[in-house]
């Protein structure tokens, strides 16, 4: 694995590759990299030829300077795994190398970007769309692999990608959890013993609702979910919402779609968590 520092290189690299008719994939990452990125380059690794990730804290996304200074950093750690997912490069820019001069494109997809993460967290996927075209446009891949846990962001690269006319494949991976539940987070490094006990809470009750939702409404529901949470100690929640999985809007029947998830956000401590289910009825 090769890893790369600037654009001109990458492309350099990358165009070698090209016309010789590789196919490229192409696994964005903000890195402190686990299982669940792991899983994402492996799958760009078996469909491509040549695999890209990039290893880049967007500070454009963050809404919290806070939050952008405590996000992990594991830069030496990340490129050994990303060697043993036989990676073949690592995409490692500098902030000056991706914002030469601030970047004031403005991207709306509303109303996919309005409700949920877009409601709590102002700006963040103007900044999400603003560093996923800038590798697009750096890389130019045949395909883009995103996890599902960040359900909602998927959905907006799908229409970013649909709008923008990108010719590339966008490829949603299942959401990776630990052994006992808990889905894989690079959040998860700031948790503490007793924090990460009580974040179990947010999946046990999610894995939960989907056995209630056979038999119990919409609303019925939502409200076990929030009040579970609500119950359980350490854990603040910001926003429960079932919807359209395709059009992220809220849903007040079973009947109203045949794609139905639920979206959580959740502080454990002060850590910000996410996760969703199906709901298969």
């Amino acid at each position: 694995m090769k890893i790369v520092h600037t654009i001109k290189d990458l492309q350099a690299e990358l165009s070698v590759l090209k016309a010789q008719g590789k196919k490229v994939g192409l696994v964005p990452t903000m890195g402190a990299l686990h299982a669940g990125h792991a899983s994402l380059v492996k799958r760009s690794v078996s469909e491509n030829d040549v695999t890209v990730v990039s290893i880049f804290v967007n500070p454009t996304q963050f809404n919290d300077k806070n939050d952008l200074e405590k996000y992990p950093r594991t830069v030496e750690a990340d490129c050994q795994l990303l060697e043993e997912c036989k990676a073949t490069f690592a995409f490692v820019p500098s902030v000056e190398e991706m914002y030469p001069e601030p970047d004031t494109r403005k991207f709306s997809y509303a109303p996919l970007d309005t409700v949920m993460e877009g409601a709590f967290r102002p700006g963040h996927f103007n900044g999400v769309c603003q560093i996923v075209s800038k590798l697009f446009d750096a890389v130019t891949p045949d395909r883009a692999y995103f996890g599902e846990k960040d359900f909602q962001q998927l959905a907006i690269i799908r229409e970013m990608v649909r709008q923008m006319k990108y010719n590339l494949e966008i490829v949603g991976c299942p959401i990776v959890r630990e052994a006992d539940g808990l889905a894989l987070s690079s959040r998860n490094k700031r948790l503490s013993a007793q924090e990460r006990e009580n974040a179990l809470n947010i999946s046990r009750t999610l894995f939960e609702s989907r056995n209630f939702a056979a038999s119990h409404t919409v609303s019925e529901t939502q409200k076990m979910v929030e009040e579970a949470i609500s119950n359980a100690p350490g854990l603040r929640l910001e926003y429960f919402e079932i919807v359209d999985g395709n059009t992220l809007q809220k849903i007040a029947d079973w009947k109203d779609t045949s794609y139905a998830v639920g979206c959580i956000t959740v502080f454990c401590g002060e850590v910000r968590l996410i996760d969703n289910i199906k709901y298969e009825l």
